[in-house]
């Protein structure tokens, strides 16, 4: 009874870690290319408050001119959310966008100050009470993470691509 059930047991892990190859990191690469693109599309249709907080980009970004910042949000926004969507570049993207929400998160959504680990805690919300409110781009930056180090997963154009390349190869 223990053997077969370990047997079973082992059986639909392996199954479910199949699953996860497939549709785990698709899952993943659709909510975040959903996410990044409405962000990059607000800011398609917007209009440039970056020049308001540029002090409070962090090196070396707050040497870029507001207007090349905003542009660059923008289009990695755009195009890192749909390639984030087909798996095209995934990692390179998921690195893109890691260091954009690093630079979001210092700039726009970290507290303005705080003393203690609970004063900055407070900011870990979705809506800002005057405490910030990087909630939500730490989970971005937490679902972003596996992209980078395993990829996009076998329902890519990035892996379809790869065994091409090793066919040829």
């Amino acid at each position: 009874m223990y053997h077969t059930l370990t047997a079973l047991t082992r059986r639909l892990l392996a199954g479910l870690d199949l699953i996860g190859l497939w549709i785990g990191l698709l899952t993943l690469r659709l909510v975040l290319g959903w996410e990044y693109f409405e962000a990059g599309q607000a800011k398609f249709l917007g209009e440039n408050w970056f020049a308001d907080i540029q002090d409070r980009f962090p090196f070396p970004f707050n040497l870029v001119p507001p207007e090349l910042s905003w542009q660059m949000a923008t289009w990695f926004e755009l195009i890192g959310g749909i390639a984030l969507v087909l798996g095209l570049a995934t990692r390179f993207f998921s690195l893109s966008l890691i260091v954009l929400t690093v630079v979001a998160i210092l700039s726009v959504h970290w507290p303005d100050s705080w003393q203690t680990l609970g004063d900055l805690l407070q900011g870990y919300a979705i809506t800002d009470d005057g405490h910030g409110n990087y909630k939500l781009p730490a989970i971005f930056l937490a679902m972003l993470l596996p992209l980078l180090l395993l990829g996009p997963g076998r329902l890519s154009l990035d892996h379809w691509l790869r065994r091409r390349l090793d066919r040829t190869a």
